[in-house]
C-alpha cells in the first residue's frame, strides 16, 4: 500500500513520449501543438479600416477642412485608391487597404454625405483612428501559437491565416479499456434482476475523447485463461492498458495474477485512500502501462481523473494545470482511515472565490450523483472531520461543464 502522495510520484515517474504526427489542420482540434506556428506576414499586412465610413488625410482635417470631395469607393480586398487632391477622401468599407495617402478614418455615423460631398457631424478627429496599423498584431516571423498548447478552433483560426494547412502534433498513446465481470452485459441488452448494464468502460472511453485520445474498448467475462490471454495480447499492442474491476482480493479478481504471470512489473497495488483503495499501477518492461482501477463506478472515475488525466497531460508536454481549491461550505465527518476523496458541486461568487458543497453519499458505488459532481475534493489523510470554511484541493472530473 502506497499513500496518495506517494502514488502519484510513481506515475510521475512513468512519463512517456509517444512521438508526433502531421494532420490537416480541419482534424487537429483537441491535440497537442508539437512545433511553434510563425507568422507569414505582418498582421495585418496592410494598414486597414477597422469601420465603414471615409478615409481622410489628417493634415486636410488639422488644416480646417470639415467637408471632402469623394474621389473613389473601396471594398475590403480592392486594390487601395489614393487621394488626388487635399480636400478629398475616399469612401471606404471595413477591411479594406489604406493607401498611402490616407491615415485617418471616420466611421458612417459621424458624417452626413450629399451629392458626392462628405460633411464631418463630430467635434473632434484624431489621427490614426479606426486605422489598424500594418503589423500591429503580429510582425512577420514572430510567433502567434507556441509548442505544447491544445489545439483549439481559435489556434485553427490562427494556422488558417498563415496558410499552415498541416499541422504537427503530439501522438497520443494508444490505449485500451478493459472492463471485467460476468454480471456485467451490453448497455443494449436486458440484464437479468441480478446483473447489470457496462457503463465504467464507456465512461472512460469517453472521457478521453475529450483530450483527442480514441481509446479501443475491451469486455472480458472472469474466466482466468481468458483474461490471461487477451491481457498477453494487449500488452504487446497498446501503450496504455486502463482496466476497470477485478483488482481486489475476491476469487474471481483474476487481473492482479494475471499481470503477475505475465512478468508485469508491479509499482504499487493498493492505496490509502477512498474510493480506490485496490488500484493497481504497473509496467510490461518498457512498452506497456497498465492502470488497473476498481471497478466500482465512482471509484474508476476518481482514480482515472486523479491519476491518469494528469499523467496523460505530463506525456503530452501540457504544462501541469494550475492546482484549484474551493472553501468548503458546511463541515463533513469522513469515517475511517483512508484518504477521502468526496463528489462536490462547484460554485463562484462576484469575489471570484470557489465553493464546494458534497453530493452524493459515501458509497464508492453511488454513481448515480456524478452527473451532478464537478469536482472531486481531496481531504488530507487522517483527517475525520472537515470543518465549513476550510479549504481544500480539487480535482474537477468535468471537461468544459
Amino acid at each position: 500500500m502506497v499513500t496518495v502522495a506517494e502514488a502519484e510520484e510513481i506515475i510521475r515517474s512513468q512519463v512517456r513520449h509517444y512521438g508526433t504526427e502531421t494532420v490537416a489542420y480541419q482534424h487537429a482540434q483537441g491535440r497537442i501543438l508539437a512545433e511553434n506556428l510563425l507568422a507569414d506576414r505582418d498582421f495585418p499586412p496592410f494598414n486597414r479600416a477597422m469601420v465603414d465610413g471615409i478615409a481622410i488625410h489628417f493634415d486636410s482635417y488639422q488644416r480646417g477642412i470639415r467637408s471632402f470631395e469623394i474621389g473613389g469607393v473601396q471594398a475590403a480586398g480592392d486594390m487601395p485608391i489614393p487621394l488626388t487632391a487635399p480636400h478629398g477622401c475616399i469612401e471606404i468599407m471595413t477591411g479594406a487597404a489604406l493607401d498611402p495617402t490616407l491615415d485617418t478614418v471616420i466611421k458612417v455615423e459621424d458624417i452626413r454625405i450629399n451629392d458626392r460631398v462628405a460633411y464631418l457631424n463630430m467635434p473632434l478627429v484624431k489621427k490614426g483612428m479606426y486605422v489598424h496599423t500594418k503589423g500591429s498584431d503580429k510582425k512577420k516571423h514572430e510567433l502567434v501559437a507556441a509548442a505544447n498548447t491544445v489545439v483549439t478552433p481559435a489556434l485553427i483560426g490562427l494556422a488558417a491565416s498563415i496558410g499552415k494547412t498541416e499541422l504537427l502534433v503530439r501522438k497520443p498513446p494508444r490505449v485500451i479499456i478493459i472492463t471485467t465481470g460476468d454480471e456485467m452485459v451490453s448497455p443494449s441488452d436486458h440484464p437479468t434482476p441480478y446483473q447489470l448494464r457496462r457503463s465504467n468502460g464507456i465512461t472512460v472511453q469517453a472521457v478521453l475523447q475529450q483530450y483527442a485520445v480514441s481509446a479501443d474498448l475491451l469486455h472480458l467475462l472472469d474466466d482466468y485463461d481468458l483474461i490471461k490471454r487477451e491481457l498477453s495480447r494487449c500488452v504487446a499492442e497498446y501503450d496504455v492498458l486502463l482496466l476497470c474491476g477485478g483488482v481486489s482480493k475476491g476469487k474471481f479478481d483474476h487481473v492482479p495474477h494475471v499481470l503477475d504471470e505475465l512478468a508485469t512489473k508491479k509499482l504499487f497495488h493498493g492505496v490509502f485512500q477512498k474510493p480506490g483503495k485496490p488500484f493497481f499501477f504497473g509496467s510490461h518492461g518498457d512498452h506497456a502501462l497498465i492502470f488497473a482501477f476498481p471497478g466500482n463506478p465512482v471509484s474508476t472515475f476518481m482514480c482515472l481523473h486523479r491519476y491518469f488525466i494528469p499523467w496523460l497531460t505530463n506525456t503530452l508536454t501540457l504544462k501541469p494545470p494550475i492546482p484549484e481549491y474551493a472553501v468548503l461550505q458546511h463541515d463533513f465527518s469522513i469515517a475511517g482511515n483512508l484518504q477521502y476523496f468526496a463528489q462536490v458541486r462547484l460554485q463562484s461568487d462576484e469575489h471570484a472565490r470557489l465553493y464546494a458543497s458534497t453530493v452524493g453519499s459515501n458509497n464508492s458505488g453511488d454513481f448515480s450523483q456524478l452527473n451532478y459532481a464537478d469536482a472531486f475534493m481531496e481531504f488530507p489523510l487522517g483527517d475525520h472531520a472537515a470543518k465549513k470554511g476550510a479549504c481544500y484541493r480539487i480535482w474537477r472530473c468535468h471537461f468544459n461543464k
